[in-house]
């Protein structure tokens, strides 16, 4: 058969339901096989666009999402999330295509050794070489993606895809990659909690990433020991849960750092060295830490574990509640922390000052929701107000990009949450700066059917990082533009547009759009003074637990 024919056959073998790209040149006859495969070619209208629906649909099912682009410009588009993918460990498998083997050795057009170009933002990649390496290299790649989550890349030149081969796809067998932890650490950490007076569990991105939530609220709710969790670790535990504390990423002190001061255990669940710096929490090193992973701790001064219980998450977390015959409980000192962050969230449900602040607006949005429906935060000052503030109740309700915090990414994310759940209500949140960056796959959500509110936070700049100037210098430069009108400009993609020029307008018009589907886009104006607010409160506690 033709090699790409072969491909397509072996894409399909891997379980693929959506490849999203945009074809070129160097893919023709890769694409001419889609043509004719089960598998469905998603056309996005930028690469960036495709490689965070990879990195999104990765995360969802714990599958490898599929993007492809052509050589040179198509892909390099597709970097940013493919590189996205790799620091949040979301299974990704890039495929690029490429100019013809004898072109390789010179100067040529649109030419760039891409396989060189992604190998640092890759675990895995490889250029195909011969027709008959095909199936080894796409059976290889997805089972690194999935053994070692995050982004694998393939190059397949055009004419390797143009020729021929007898080769067939390679039998996929499923192989364990689970190891077990050393029974004599989780002996020492069974004792460590005895011992402790003050623990606290911090939870990662891991916890979700092995779907090993369930163990974790068991071992929570057995043992009694309080809960936070990251950013990209929310829904690990239910926000109402009575021991779960809040979620930390801000990179200040925030007021659940407090709670870590206290603490004489930090036990770490699933936690990546990219979610949250130690250093936010264990600046001179001196906490007694418990490392439960399925990889062994980065060294770093800040995060030197007295043990370690490295293997499967799921069975280390039941080892440890069958272990522990004792409960701990949670300080007074711990239960005031929880009851700051919660109040933070519920003392703006009346706020009905203009422009919203941006609690208010997520309390609202929080409303309209089931627990199980889905927020794709994008990158901005409202990604710090959601990972600190925004209840989760399920894991994998709450996407961020968080390890390379790329603007961008939320219009994507949300098409791809809403092919693998379309039954559920999926919201983009974005700042104006973020949403324009892809606002042009509008029109794939819409060629494709699908239901998703987009919620956009306005405030004609860039806040984060007017924020940050403001702290450092006392005065911003370099932030401020001017936006087109989002409504005519979401209606002349064919959607709806709605302009919040009332607080009490949001909910309504929200729960308005969430019943009725089609795809929404709101133009809600931010009151982000509450950013300078929130840093002066940070700046000026004194934690008196």
């Amino acid at each position: 058969m033709k090699a790409s024919d072969l491909f397509v056959k072996c894409l399909e073998n891997e379980g693929v339901e959506y490849i999203f790209g945009i074809p070129g040149e160097e893919t023709l006859d890769l694409v001419d096989s889609l043509s004719r495969s089960n598998i469905k070619f998603v056309v996005t209208r930028h690469e960036q666009g495709a490689a965070f629906m990879a990195d999104v649909y990765g995360r969802l099912t714990h599958k490898p999402g599929v993007c492809l682009s052509t050589l040179g410009p198509g892909a390099t588009n597709l970097m940013t999330g493919v590189a996205d993918a790799y620091l949040d460990r979301a299974p990704l498998v890039a495929i690029t295509g490429q100019a013809s083997l004898e072109k390789m050795h010179k100067e040529a057009h649109q030419y760039i050794d891409v396989v060189d170009t992604f190998k640092n933002i890759t675990n895995w990649n490889r250029k195909i070489t011969r027709p008959d390496f095909i199936p080894e290299i796409v059976r290889k790649a997805f089972d690194i993606a999935c053994d070692i989550p995050g982004s694998v890349h393939i190059e397949l030149p055009e004419d390797i895809a143009a020729d021929e081969t007898h080769k067939n796809p390679l039998q996929t067998k499923t192989y364990s990659h689970k190891s077990e932890h050393d029974e004599n650490e989780l002996i020492k950490a069974v004792e460590l909690i005895k011992q402790s007076s003050r623990p606290v569990i911090l939870a990662g991105n891991g916890v979700t990433r092995e779907q090993s939530d369930r163990e974790l609220a068991e071992f929570v709710d057995n043992v009694k020991i309080p809960v936070a969790t990251t950013f990209m670790g929310k829904g690990t535990v239910p926000a109402d849960d009575d021991l779960y504390i809040g979620s930390v990423g801000l990179q200040k002190k925030d007021y659940l750092m407090c709670g870590f001061d206290v603490a004489d255990l930090v036990i770490c669940v699933g936690v990546d060295p990219v979610e949250y710096s130690p250093r936010m929490w264990n600046p001179d090193g001196s906490k007694t830490i418990i490392h439960i992973h399925n990889k062994h701790p980065e060294i770093d001064s800040s995060y030197l574990p007295e043990c370690s219980l490295i293997g499967n998450l799921k069975h280390s977390l039941y080892s440890l509640t069958k272990n522990c015959g004792f409960e701990k409980g949670m300080t007074d000192s711990v239960a005031k922390l929880k009851q700051i962050m919660d109040n933070e969230l519920i003392s703006y449900m009346d706020d009905t000052s203009f422009p919203l602040k941006p609690q208010k607006i997520l309390h609202d949005i929080r409303t309209s929701f089931s627990r199980d429906d889905i927020l794709i935060s994008d990158v901005g000052a409202h990604k710090l107000w959601i990972g600190r503030l925004f209840p989760a109740y399920e894991p994998n309700t709450v996407q961020i990009s968080n390890g390379l915090a790329s603007m961008g990414f939320a219009l994507p994310g949300a098409i791809a949450a809403k092919l693998v759940y379309p039954e559920k209500r999926v919201v983009a949140v974005a700042g104006d700066g973020g949403f324009m960056m892809n606002v042009q796959e509008l029109e794939t959500a819409k060629r494709l059917g699908c239901d998703l509110v987009v919620v956009i936070f306005n405030d004609s700049k860039y806040g984060v990082i007017e924020w940050n100037e403001i702290e450092k210098f006392k005065t911003s430069y370099g932030v401020d533009f001017s936006n087109p009108g989002f409504v005519q400009m979401a209606q002349s993609f064919g959607v709806n547009g709605v302009k919040i020029e009332a607080t009490d307008e949001l909910v309504p018009n929200l729960q308005n759009a969430l019943e009725k589907g089609g795809i929404w886009v709101f133009d809600v104006e931010v009151d982000y003074k509450e950013n300078i607010k929130l840093g002066e409160k940070l700046r000026d506690m004194i934690c008196k637990l």
